[in-house]
């Protein structure tokens, strides 16, 4: 007597095994991804912050300079906001905090510039911008130099 074999057929669906396997894969590899992206995000925007306060203390030497008065950048840690000012008149605000998501943490809590572009009131002026993991600074010498 013969024994016919006969070929097995190929399934045609996965098993919850299987399916589970890939699930857990697919959720490992986006978990990665996101905190990956995540602190992207907070390093470009502490980034961006540090570079528009930069602006604003530049601008701030320029005006001293061009409207031979003093000009002063006040700095609230509070909201994380940089305010230009000459003779009482506020020449501009930058809202870091709205605009970057960031808190600012500063050694001093303003700087005013001299008719020359040094910084009036001699100290130096450190800030640093934080938002999540990320960190960036900025520092302000005495002669009203900005680097970060």
């Amino acid at each position: 007597m013969r024994i016919h074999h006969t070929p097995s057929r190929s399934r045609a669906g996965v098993t919850l095994v299987e399916l589970c396997l890939v699930l857990t894969l697919v959720a490992i590899l986006a978990s990665i991804a996101v905190t990956q992206a995540t602190r992207y995000v907070d390093r470009a925007a502490a980034r961006a912050a540090v570079a528009e306060a930069a602006s604003v203390l530049l601008r701030a030497r320029d005006e001293a300079m061009a409207q031979r008065a003093l000009v002063s950048v006040r700095i609230d840690t509070a909201t994380a906001a940089l305010e230009l000012s000459t003779r009482g008149v506020v020449l501009s605000r930058a809202a870091l905090g709205h605009a970057h998501g960031v808190s600012l943490s500063t050694t001093r809590d303003s700087l005013t510039y001299d008719v020359r572009g040094l910084g009036y009131g001699a100290a130096n002026l450190t800030m640093i911008a934080r938002r999540g993991a990320a960190v960036e600074s900025l520092v302000v010498s005495r002669l009203g130099r900005v680097r970060w």
